[in-house]
């Protein structure tokens, strides 16, 4: 995501560096080479144009203290920039009501009905919302068996009429039967078409006239580029929505969609979808989006989904098994599930400050933790908790049962015993890492 936009800004910010002032002449370099930039992600002419005239005026006027480099104030100019554009500030969803009804619009292939199961997922298990799905697609049967799968699997009800080809009926009805039934919030997962037509305006537009829910989400494929944009205003203008979701934002896309979607319709992204998972749904932060834009990572989404799949008796538990030296093979495996719970490989990486320029040219993929598993599932449960009796025809085995070599096993096990060694050294310090090679007097 914004690989090539990230780092073709910072060629062109890189214009600046070490330059003893800030000049008519570098400063309209800087913006030219921050417009192609912008334009090679897709984002309208007029747009990346207003937006590089509000940097050039900005850095022209301000005054450089001599302890900031030109270089530096311009990209923290352009990251002030970069984060009105996307709206400043993170929005929350309106879910106040008994219950809240959410409407969910868009074209088919957006994502809709994954979107809602995952809006869905987060609001009953970060939130503690009692919510309710309901199947108003009634011209695609699959989306119906797609979004009771999915409840299914997230454990939320999925209210559907079998044979009705009335949306506005089917969602009133689910209402009815949420109210009975004590739901806090109910998701009304919506026909799609294939490209904006009349037909499609006018269900979404009666469905909103007569729900009148407390937010209607327009869902939106950021791949597409441009024309999510344009499709985002034709839809505004008919149903005038609350807020914008992204989707497929973990794929291969330019990012034009992302930076100049809620510019144009004056509604806020509220949510990105970064993955396939039912908990891969991100609330939206102009901010740290600009910090990505700009290679500085986002520590703070990092953190926050670290702290999501961090569990604190667990880790106790492990704490304790470290300084008796009982840490084993299953508590490692336990500790792999979580960190593959956060999110794809390469996206956790671009989180980390400068990692994603160290990484560039390096395939980070999410099978990296696969030969770790096989190897560790082809041993015996008796292996797995007693590392130490690993000798060498056991090696020989657990290596022929993962279609691993036996120097592959040998490098894995002797990077596990290093890991336990360091982890049970920040035990004892206290979470701290001790300093290495220094002598006591």
């Amino acid at each position: 995501m914004f690989e090539n936009l990230s780092s073709k800004i910072e060629k062109a910010l890189h214009t600046l560096r070490g330059k003893g002032s800030i000049t008519d002449i570098n400063v309209a370099e800087t913006v030219k080479e921050v417009r192609k930039a912008l334009l090679d992600a897709d984002v309208s002419y007029p747009i990346a144009k207003e937006f590089t005239d509000k940097v050039k005026a900005e850095a022209l006027g301000r005054n450089v203290i001599q302890s900031i480099e030109p270089g530096q104030l311009m990209v923290k100019i352009v990251h002030e920039k970069l984060t009105e554009l996307m709206g400043s500030e993170a929005v929350d969803i309106n879910v106040k009501g008994q219950p809240a009804v959410v409407l969910i619009a868009g074209l088919q292939g957006s994502g809709k009905t994954t979107f809602s199961a995952k809006l869905a997922n987060m609001l009953h298990s970060k939130r503690g919302k009692n919510v309710m799905l309901v199947a108003g697609d009634v011209y695609r049967p699959a989306a119906i068996s797609q979004l009771q799968t999915l409840g299914s699997q997230i454990g939320v009800p999925v209210y559907t009429e079998e044979g009705s080809q009335n949306p506005v009926r089917i969602a009133q009805n689910a209402i009815k039967d949420a109210k009975q039934r004590g739901v806090n919030v109910v998701i009304v997962d919506t026909a799609g078409r294939l490209a904006v037509d009349e037909q499609m305006m006018d269900e979404i537009a009666a469905l909103k006239k007569e729900l009148q829910p407390q937010e209607t989400l327009f869902v939106v494929d950021a791949m597409t580029g441009q024309d999510a944009v344009n499709t985002a205003k034709a839809f505004n203008d008919r149903i005038d929505f609350d807020g914008v979701v992204l989707t497929k934002l973990d794929g291969d896309t330019r990012g034009g969609a992302a930076l100049t979607i809620r510019y144009t319709v004056q509604k806020p992204i509220k949510f990105v979808g970064v993955g396939e998972k039912m908990d891969a749904l991100d609330v939206f932060h102009p901010d740290r989006m600009a910090n990505r834009i700009l290679g500085m990572g986002d520590v703070v989404s990092l953190v926050e989904r670290a702290e999501a799949q961090y569990d604190e008796q667990e880790a106790r538990k492990i704490s304790k098994k470290l300084m008796r030296d009982e840490y084993n093979f299953e508590d490692f495996l336990s500790q792999v599930s979580q960190v593959k719970k956060m999110g794809s490989m390469k996206e956790l990486v671009g989180m980390i400050p400068g990692m994603d320029k160290l990484t560039k040219n390096v395939e980070i993929s999410d099978d990296a933790f696969v030969p770790i598993e096989a190897m560790i599932g082809s041993m015996t449960p008796y292996e797995r908790q007693h590392p130490q009796c690993l000798n060498g025809s056991r090696k020989q085995r657990i290596a022929a049962g993962s279609g691993r070599s036996i120097q592959e096993l040998n490098r894995f096990l002797k990077q596990f015993d290093d890991t336990r060694k360091m982890m049970k050294m920040v035990s004892k310090n206290g979470g701290r890492v001790p300093a290495m090679g220094r002598k006591r007097r």
